[in-house]
């Protein structure tokens, strides 16, 4: 069972389930949709690591799809300023995890592109598919 919502920055749901199990999940909706995982950092461990403090599983991940990212790139290489695409994914509670996907129009901000626009648009579709995907999952 999920719950799904959109805020200004991009698409959340809630999966019910484990945090090891959500990220898990996830990694496998990206990758139907020709998204691979190129960073992936572990905030809770840093957190820890680096002030000592405890901090709830969150981990952000930094997606990519290559076609897309090629042709944005090869629009506007200062796009890459706006590479990768990231995904939260945070554990609200035992058992209920939340999973947020920018939006790549919004990530687009003042930048004037009708050609970027065309390609932050099929990320969006993309990235809409896999919170679909996960809200039916």
């Amino acid at each position: 069972m999920t719950e799904d919502t959109v805020t200004n920055l991009g698409f959340k749901v809630v999966l019910h389930t484990d945090f090891e199990s959500a990220i898990q999940r996830v990694t496998e909706a990206l990758k139907a949709e020709g998204f691979g995982v190129l960073t992936e950092i572990d905030v809770k461990a840093t957190l820890k690591k680096k002030l000592d403090v405890d901090f709830r599983p969150y981990k952000i991940l930094g997606a990519c799809n290559p076609s897309l990212a090629h042709r944005a790139l090869t629009i506007d290489p200062q796009v890459g300023l706006l590479l990768p695409c990231n995904v939260v994914i945070s554990q609200i509670e035992e058992g209920s995890v939340e999973v947020s996907l920018v939006d790549p129009m919004g990530m687009l901000g003042i930048v004037k592109s009708s050609e970027l626009e065309v390609v932050a648009e099929e990320a969006r579709l993309r990235l809409q598919r896999v919170t679909a995907s996960l809200q039916n999952s």
